[in-house]
């Protein structure tokens, strides 16, 4: 299918270009064109700490290298937060299980269910960590570095509705201050020792943004252009992948994209891959077609100018059109982990997985 700017690369971004009143234009022109024609890029010279960024990225291997005991300790299924540890095995995209275990953790925040509220309040919540003296310094290390990715989610949504010709903070609308976010941790086993090479499946995050954190030298990470082909995004040393979600896809009206991506196991006889996604989450309580953003004609023309987009092989995320975007993400993770769904969420468990467990049409939380 012809598209008029397509892509065969990931373009890199450099974040201290925004720094000098001379060089801030570049990187704006720049920030447009990867969010309307390719949905990913790579930022170079993030404002995070690169020690702390070398810490998170030591400690990622020696979480899965603790006793699967005192991993189970820390199931997911435990969390109506969907936050925890998960086996190889246990998630599902697009009807396929996904080669890989992982942790899911947030940054700080205390449950707000009260009974008759929604249920999808019950799905942000404390995190579960392990005990200090078996991961020493890890939690602290992990909540700080969250918080740096925390701001800079803030700034760049401010970049984005800056190049976007809107009002510098018109997108923080969509946030509260009690708004929080969800990262893993995620470990992908070589080909020879899980069953398939589907790391994660093909799919879109849901979220506003996602950093992702390639901690380890290992390819596998792959986005589907406009025509459907796929892309590979190698590891860059300093930089973090950054992507757009529905959400975002859905309050620009297409304008920018979602991008539709897969991770593969890493070949035969390697090391793990490791990796730690970032994902920008917006308040619960929001219906994201009822809020309008009124953009320039020569923005949205954009849009147009990109031309017809391919289909992709991902899940999407249509009840962004009539539901609570607390409730798209709790759909998302009910199909991702209906182990999880069965113990907390009985009633939509049953819903999508009227004959039990097993590997239906899911969503994923990426990478």
């Amino acid at each position: 299918m012809a598209v008029d700017q397509d892509f065969s690369s990931i373009p890199v971004l450099d974040y201290a270009l925004t720094k000098d009143p001379a060089t801030r234009p570049k990187f704006l022109d720049q920030l447009r064109y990867a969010l309307v024609n390719v949905g990913f890029l790579y930022l170079s010279n993030p404002p995070v700490s690169q020690d702390d960024i070398d810490l998170v990225i030591d400690y990622a291997p020696k979480l899965f290298t603790i006793s699967q005991e005192k991993k189970d300790k820390l199931l997911m299924r435990n969390s109506p937060h969907f936050l925890g540890y998960t086996r190889i095995g246990a998630e599902y995209t697009k009807g396929k299980t996904d080669q890989r275990e992982q942790y899911d953790f947030a940054t700080p925040y205390e449950c707000q269910w009260t009974p008759g509220a929604p249920e999808y309040h019950k799905l942000w919540g404390p995190a579960q960590w392990h005990d200090e003296k078996d991961i020493p310094g890890f939690k602290e290390t992990f909540l700080r570095y969250l918080a740096q990715c925390e701001e800079l989610s803030y700034q760049f949504i401010d970049l984005i509705a800056e190049t976007l010709g809107l009002e510098k903070d018109a997108l923080r609308i969509f946030f509260d201050p009690a708004t929080p976010h969800r990262a893993k941790v995620v470990r992908y086993p070589a080909i020879s020792d899980v069953d398939s090479n589907q790391g994660v499946g093909p799919h879109f995050d849901s979220c506003f943004l996602t950093f992702l954190l390639q901690a380890s030298p290992h390819n596998g990470l792959q986005v589907q252009n406009l025509s459907g082909e796929w892309i590979d995004v190698p590891p860059i040393p300093g930089t973090f992948v950054v992507n757009i979600g529905k959400g975002l896809e859905m309050v620009t009206y297409g304008l920018t994209r979602a991008t539709s991506h897969q991770v593969l196991s890493p070949p035969a006889g390697s090391t793990p891959r490791y990796s730690i996604p970032f994902f920008q989450h917006i308040g619960q309580n929001l219906r994201l077609n009822e809020i309008h953003l009124n953009f320039p004609p020569d923005v949205l023309a954009l849009r147009e100018k990109r031309g017809v987009v391919g289909a992709a092989d991902s899940v999407n995320y249509g009840e962004y059109g009539h539901e609570y975007s607390g409730q798209v993400s709790l759909i998302g993770r009910i199909k991702s982990h209906p182990d999880v769904a069965e113990r907390h969420y009985p009633q939509l468990f049953q819903k999508f997985f009227p004959q039990g467990i097993k590997a239906e049409e899911g969503s994923s939380g990426g990478y």
